[in-house]
């Protein structure tokens, strides 16, 4: 399935939350992040949704570029999904996110974490 190009925030979040529990109800927690990223990245492939891996993102201090950060995926480039597999999120995931909402002048991100019983006690919406 491609989605229109007008394809709203919201829309898109369902859409990655759907895909996230779909890969939550079949491998449940316990596996360390990267798995989750890979198993994700297929079923949104399955599922039509254009994404990038590890996007990088330009950190920038004053005027200089002064390094980059890694985006889990950058969904329909409008929609930064970050992916955690802990005991529980905690303010400095929240507080990353927004770091990466600021770096690159996007709205919306998910926060998503893995390591739940139920996915959705671990699905976070942030935005500025």
């Amino acid at each position: 399935m491609t989605r229109e190009p007008g394809w709203e925030p919201d829309q898109l979040s369902q859409a990655v939350i759907g895909a996230a529990i779909a890969v939550h109800r079949e491998l449940g927690p316990g596996y360390l992040e990267a798995l989750y990223e890979e198993a994700l990245a297929l079923e949104l492939s399955a599922n039509g949704v254009s994404f990038v891996r590890q996007a990088p993102v330009a950190v920038r201090y004053r005027d200089a570029e002064i390094g980059h950060g890694k985006l889990d995926l950058l969904v329909e480039h409008r929609l930064i999904v970050e992916l955690k597999a802990v005991e529980v999120l905690s303010p400095i995931h929240t507080a990353q996110m927004i770091s990466y909402l600021k770096a690159t002048g996007l709205k919306t991100g998910l926060l998503i974490n893995f390591n739940v019983a139920v996915l959705k006690d671990g699905v976070r919406r942030i935005s500025l």
